[in-house]
């Protein structure tokens, strides 16, 4: 039988949905984890933003990350993948076209890789929504949410693609940083970024910026879960395998994580006596944020150290340096995404640096010129090349920095230009009910606009066939 077919790719038959590259194992993975990567998002940070902040500020917060999934994904087809990772157009950005054809779509992606391109595409999408929506978590509680649908695009377009084109897909820094699954890519932006536009945005009402608790810790913890649980497809997904790489990413991912939560925990009861909730969740983000940039380079005995820096230090920038600071007084951060995400992330890329295994570089990285980690120079007597592996996360890690303080600011000042960038005061002191005439929870006097009188509420209503004539009832 003749399967003279041009129009299809890379050999794919009419009858055949499997091509002769295409590896089950491979694909099955990495589709399952760019959906758990998802989800880590839709229901993950919706559930853990809307229990996290103030009451009246639940239902905001909450669709603030849903409409960022939404608007994220329509972008990343139409225009931003391709900038991110098609073909070159200036040294920091590719040309923007399309994601959506067959031919695409289903093509093999790369000789090294056994999936189709499509896989590509999702799983890198999940990645970019998750970074506008932690950003978002520095301007929860004030920023219009207008502004917000325009920021979204605007920053997914200009900022996002900037930094994946420059260290995953062709850019000046693609072949010398080490940046193994987004910790400068995600995180390093998403902190830098939210805290920006967290000054251009403005705070928060002064008594929500002076009592802000959690209306929900329970659900808090369940959207914690969702993260924490997710990170096995965020990390294990990276190297587009189903391989050792994957199984040694999963492993420290978690290992780092658990040592974070704990080191964090125990600083809290030293210093303030209370086991907090609230801090083990932050010592679990720092913990996931810290270890992506070298989950599968690194060895185990690294992921643990890796953990009790990064339960220790942003736990010493957040609760003694921020309280004593007036530069993070005069920024409202409503999460402390600065923290959770810059510091962390800035903290794990370098330690991927310092700890990353030569064996695991040339792994992950076989066609590339990351060699050794400056721990294993040293040790290896190529100190050199460590040494200037540790310039490299350096450099990287300012480019990502100062790009994203400009941009973001270069938004929002423009956003500002079309539309009020904060709510109005009378507003911030109704929250959901003004934004969206919506409240999360309608309980008895604390949703109903229209309560009936308070005759009908203590006494029977009698039917109108059942009362008499000139009875006042």
């Amino acid at each position: 039988m003749d399967y003279n077919y041009p129009g299809l790719p890379n050999g794919l038959m009419p009858d055949e949905a499997s091509p002769v590259w295409l590896n089950k194992g491979d694909n099955g993975w990495e589709l399952t984890a760019s959906a758990m990567v998802g989800l880590q998002s839709i229901p993950g940070l919706v559930i853990l933003y809307g229990s996290m902040v103030k009451k009246k500020w639940a239902v905001n917060s909450a669709f603030m990350a849903l409409y960022a999934f939404a608007a994220a994904l329509i972008c990343w087809v139409l225009w931003a993948y391709r900038m991110s990772f098609g073909s070159d157009m200036i040294p920091i950005l590719g040309k923007p076209n399309q994601a959506m054809t067959e031919g695409f779509l289903l093509s093999r992606y790369g000789p090294e890789y056994y999936l189709p391109t499509v896989d590509y595409v999702f799983y890198q999408f999940a990645f970019a929504a998750i970074t506008i929506i932690l950003l978002a978590g520095s301007l929860l509680g004030r920023m219009n949410f207008y502004a917000w649908m325009l920021f979204v695009p605007m920053w997914i377009t200009l900022s996002y693609t900037v930094g994946a084109y420059t260290i995953w897909g062709s850019g000046f820094m693609r072949k010398n940083i080490i940046d193994y699954a987004g910790g400068y890519v995600i995180h390093l932006s998403s902190g830098v970024a939210g805290f920006t536009a967290a000054y251009w945005v403005g705070p928060r009402h002064s008594h929500d910026r002076q009592h802000f608790p959690p209306n929900n810790i329970i659900n808090m913890l369940g959207g914690a879960g969702f993260l924490w649980m997710g990170w096995t497809g965020f990390n294990g997904g990276s190297p587009l395998a189903a391989n050792t790489i994957t199984s040694l990413a999963v492993l420290n991912t978690h290992v780092c994580t658990a040592t974070s939560l704990l080191v964090w925990l125990s600083l809290d009861m030293v210093v303030y006596f209370k086991s907090s909730v609230i801090g083990a969740v932050q010592g679990m983000i720092t913990g996931l944020v810290c270890i992506t940039p070298g989950a599968g380079i690194v060895d185990t005995w690294a992921a643990i150290l890796m953990g009790i820096l990064s339960g220790s230090i942003p736990w010493f920038t957040m609760m003694v340096l921020h309280k004593k600071s007036s530069f993070f007084q005069k920024v409202d951060d409503t999460l402390g995404v600065f923290h959770t995400h810059a510091v962390a992330g800035l903290l794990g890329g370098l330690l991927s640096g310092l700890f990353a295994n030569p064996k695991l570089l040339k792994m992950f990285y076989p066609t590339t010129n990351q060699v050794t980690g400056f721990i294993y120079g040293i040790i290896k007597g190529d100190f050199y090349h460590g040494l200037c592996q540790m310039g490299y996360q350096l450099v990287g890690a300012l480019f990502i920095t100062v790009w994203n303080v400009v941009v973001t600011s270069l938004i929002c000042i423009l956003i500002s230009r079309i539309i009020q960038l904060r709510m109005d005061e009378d507003d911030l002191e109704i929250g959901d009910d003004a934004a969206h005439g919506e409240e999360a929870y309608a309980l008895w006097g604390d949703g109903e606009r229209d309560p009936p009188p308070l005759r009908f509420r203590m006494t029977p209503r009698i039917p109108s066939f059942c009362r008499r004539p000139g009875a006042d009832y």
